[in-house]
């Protein structure tokens, strides 16, 4: 597997993916979509955008957390 993701010199990419798919599974949950569907909006927000800057360590929050900021987000 490719490293993707990374924190103070650390490979995180396998716990990334696995956060990913938790925070879309609620979602598509939630919005009673299809996972597909929302793991596409997901990817196009700036919530996954922050996600994706590993220092700010939003990654270490709950997925639950983090799909509470989405909401947040599409709320705006």
């Amino acid at each position: 597997m490719e490293t993707k993701y990374t924190y103070n010199g650390e490979d995180i990419t396998l716990d990334m993916m696995f956060k990913i798919e938790q925070i879309v599974y609620l979602l598509a949950k939630l919005e009673k979509k299809d996972f597909d569907a929302t793991l596409a909006e997901f990817l196009d927000s700036a919530t996954y955008k922050a996600l994706q800057r590993t220092k700010n360590v939003l990654w270490a929050e709950s997925s639950e957390y983090i799909a509470d900021e989405y909401c947040r987000e599409k709320q705006k």
